[in-house]
């Protein structure tokens, strides 16, 4: 008989991992400079908390992400609490409540982690670091192209600089639907066939909507395209002034940033279930996984709202590499104020706690690059 070993302290649950020097720095950094850029276009940043009472968590918009949040009993209130999945519910909550009277358009900002139960393929973590904005209080193209031109600013000033904004209307496909009277198990079948981009089971499952639905789905790409498919669609009623709002948006877009590339897919419509207009979300180049999600919605009862939600962690991983700060090792004794001379100039200085008989092995052993001797660095 065996004894079972000790868990392993390093084992962490799936979905979930550490962050390890210089790459924790290096988000850090990465989510200030994004909150900067949010800053210089005068979003104020506010920061809710990670849990909140369920009732109010789940409410609204809130409610989109009922399935992602994980619940546990608050012991001093004896009242179920819900950890955070996505930070634009509270947001909205802040907007409605605390803000109620503030001035509108409403411009916030935020940063934080978020906690899902469960990833996917393509994002499996299940703790993600958001950054994002909130434009609450207006409706109108101007807005939603405001927020993509801040956020292609912020990704730039990250090291992004060939970002890709896909454009999407995740009401048009329900909304043609209903109009067409499609319900039941054609519609699931319907759905599922647009959502895999499957044009024969489309012309199969549309019916009198087969036609239409395939040339915009095969639309799908270049803004110009895509925007020429709908307008020649002639789409009725909500389908067609979803169609003209992103045009509208478009040309919003072009018309302060014409470099910018920009992709529509119209009948995209995935993504959280409380977006009602323009939906964005940001790719890089060449790959699937999201960097960021917005969109229109509807902020507390009645009121106008859009933003976008970026991911710091998945932008690094595409973006170009950043050099973490130079470490200077000083030694036992050394000045002082040499030393903070140099963290003044962006270095980071490693102070020795004793004298030893070579500096340059020390500092190589303690990850430094450089070793201040007579009030200048050295390189080891």
């Amino acid at each position: 008989m065996t004894e079972d070993l000790p868990p392993n302290p390093a084992l962490l649950p799936a979905g979930l991992r550490d962050l390890l020097p210089p790459d924790a720095e290096t988000e850090a950094s990465a989510v200030e400079t994004l909150m900067s850029v949010f800053a210089s276009f005068g979003y104020q940043r506010v920061k809710p908390p990670l849990l909140e009472f369920e009732d109010s968590l789940l409410a609204g918009s809130g409610a989109a992400v009922a399935e992602q949040t994980f619940r546990l009993m608050d012991p001093d209130s004896q009242r179920m609490m819900g950890l955070r999945a996505d930070t634009t519910p509270q947001v909205a909550r802040i907007a409605t409540t605390r803000l109620a009277a503030a001035a509108r358009p409403l411009r916030l900002s935020y940063a934080g982690q978020c906690l899902r139960v469960r990833g996917n393929q393509l994002a499996p973590d299940r703790q993600v670091t958001q950054a994002g904005i909130e434009l609450i209080g207006h409706d109108s193209p101007e807005a939603d192209a405001e927020t993509v031109l801040v956020a292609a600013e912020a990704v730039a000033a990250v090291g992004l600089t060939r970002a890709s904004f896909d454009l999407t209307l995740p009401m048009l496909v329900p909304s043609l639907l209903d109009e067409a009277g499609i319900v039941g198990q054609e519609r699931v079948l319907l759905a599922r066939a647009l959502d895999r981009k499957d044009a024969a089971a489309v012309t199969h499952h549309g019916g009198a909507l087969a036609p239409v639905l395939t040339d915009l789905l095969m639309a799908a790409g270049p803004a110009d395209r895509a925007l020429a498919a709908l307008a020649a669609a002639k789409l009725p009623n909500a389908a067609g002034a979803l169609a003209e709002r992103v045009a509208l948006t478009v040309a919003a877009i072009r018309s302060r940033a014409p470099e910018l590339r920009l992709t529509v897919d119209p009948v995209e419509f995935r993504g959280f279930r409380y977006e009602t207009g323009v939906s964005v979300t940001v790719y890089a180049p060449g790959r699937h996984e999201e960097l960021g999600r917005g969109g229109r919605y509807i902020c507390g009862d009645a009121e106008p709202a859009t933003g976008l939600t970026l991911y710091p962690d998945s932008i690094l991983r595409v973006a170009e590499p950043r050099q973490p700060r130079s470490r200077v090792y000083v030694p036992f004794g050394a000045d002082p104020a040499a030393a903070g001379q140099l963290r003044a100039e962006g270095y980071a200085t490693v102070a020795g706690l004793a004298a030893v008989t070579d500096d340059s092995v020390e500092a190589r052993r303690l990850g430094c690059s450089h070793v201040l001797r007579g009030g200048a660095t050295d390189p080891v």
